[in-house]
Parts: C-alpha cells; structure tokens; sequence
C-alpha cells in the first residue's frame, strides 16, 4: 500500500460585505485538487454547501451567468 501526502492550493474569503444575508462568520473556502483538474468550494454560512467541479463545469457556470439574453 501506497500513501501519498501533498499540500493542496486554497482560498478563504468572509462573506460578510458580498451577501446581504451573510452573519460575521460566515466564509467560502475554494481548495483546488492535487491533479489540477478542479476544485471544491464550502460554503458555510446558514447552511454549510459543498460542491466539487472541474474548471471546464467552472467556465460553463460562469458562461451561464453572465449570459445576457
């Protein structure tokens, strides 16, 4: 058996400031993959939201909202 131990990249950011609804602890955490092909993001604020997605799924949500019809 083989275990592998790394570092992976990560970001932090309060919420308070961007949401309106945001409380003073309130946070997303964007942690990249150890392979490079993605991310997950934690969202902890009234409830706690974890998604995971490649950044080709991030290119086409950030298409998605900033399309203008």
């Amino acid at each position: 058996m083989s275990i592998s131990t790394y570092q992976r990249p990560a970001k932090h950011i309060d919420l308070k400031g961007y949401c309106p609804f945001a409380d003073k602890n309130d946070f997303i955490e964007l942690t990249e993959w150890s392979n490079g092909e993605g991310m997950d993001i934690s969202i902890c604020g009234k409830q706690i939201k974890n998604i995971s997605m490649t950044w080709g799924e991030w290119e086409a949500l950030q298409v998605c909202v900033n399309y203008k019809d």
